[in-house]
């Protein structure tokens, strides 16, 4: 049954277009790459206030790494940037599997689904490639 969400909520957001477009006012806009697998994304923030207004990102890879990309970018819409960090910095501790309690994963909504890559090493870096790319894009915006 568990199997079975995590097949099909992947299957629905690697295909999803919803937030696979151009940004028109982007505060900033940065790609992302897994040279191991040729994952590659294009990440565009919005950000205004110190809060992320909208996001979107253009890319090709991998089920996984799409799938990843769009609810992470499902999930920052309308947090702040330090919010925003603090939920990719979790999403990375659990593919990396040192957070494994499902209630310190709640604040990962549908990402949390992904916890399982933590046992497939070679899928690690296509779950988090968008993950580390927002990480990056915030620590440009803070300086």
């Amino acid at each position: 049954m568990l199997e079975n969400i995590y097949t099909e909520l992947i299957a629905e957001h690697s295909q999803s277009r919803d937030n696979r477009r151009h940004l028109e006012h982007a505060t900033i806009s940065e790609r992302g790459h897994n040279p191991s697998c040729g994952d590659e994304i294009t990440l565009e923030l919005e950000v205004s206030g110190g809060v992320i207004k909208d996001a979107a990102f253009n890319g090709t890879g991998c089920a996984i790494s799409q799938a990843s990309t769009d609810m992470m970018i499902e999930l920052m819409r309308g947090k702040t940037v330090d919010e925003a960090r603090r939920l990719a910095e979790l999403f990375i501790k659990m593919i990396q599997g040192e957070v494994t309690d499902d209630a310190d994963l709640d604040d990962l909504d549908e990402a949390a689904a992904l916890k399982n890559i933590s046992t497939m090493p070679a899928r690690v870096k296509c779950a988090t490639l968008a993950w580390h790319t927002l990480d990056t894009a915030i620590k440009i915006l803070s300086k």
